[in-house]
């Protein structure tokens, strides 16, 4: 029991170092909302590694230490929508089975943005927002593709350490 809260307490603080990291980067291609999303590589890694509540509490703590620490109370609704939704769609897509490690990041990182634009035309209560859909969408393609190729090359290091 102890081990498996210091290796959960281990993998919150590597995906806010992570979270971090990626707010000091200026990256986004000048559209606003799309980052890398490179603490999801930490979330993807623990569903395979974790029961799934030890992943979404893992989720949950990153996305609001970060919003406190490095952001604000607007960054980390938006980011509960994305989190919350892309964490369920990954969960669902990983129990269904048939699906590589690649294709469930890949519908995190859609269903993320999906979550968050619901907040977004929620908040700003005007639907032409949601023509921001597409490129949000292939944002969120390109980076869960990311994620998850990354997150597929870690996993075999992850869980040969994890043996010993």
């Amino acid at each position: 029991m102890t081990k498996r809260v210091a290796y959960c307490a281990m993998l919150t603080a590597l995906a806010m170092i992570f979270g971090y990291v990626e707010a000091l980067i200026p990256f986004g291609f000048g559209i606003p909302g799309i980052k890398l999303g490179i603490a999801n590589i930490v979330i993807v890694l623990a569903l395979y590694m974790l029961p799934a509540y030890q992943a979404l509490l893992i989720q949950l703590a990153r996305i609001v230490l970060v919003s406190f620490l490095f952001g604000n109370m607007a960054m980390m609704i938006y980011s509960l929508a994305g989190g919350i939704l892309s964490f369920f769609a990954m969960l669902l897509l990983k129990k269904a089975k048939g699906f590589s490690i690649t294709g469930v990041s890949i519908a995190g990182g859609v269903s993320h943005n999906i979550g968050q634009l619901a907040v977004a035309v929620l908040t700003v209560q005007n639907v032409r927002i949601a023509f921001y859909a597409p490129v949000l969408l292939i944002a969120g393609l390109l980076t869960g593709c990311l994620i998850g190729m990354l997150a597929y090359r870690v996993k075999p290091v992850i869980d040969k350490v994890g043996r010993h």
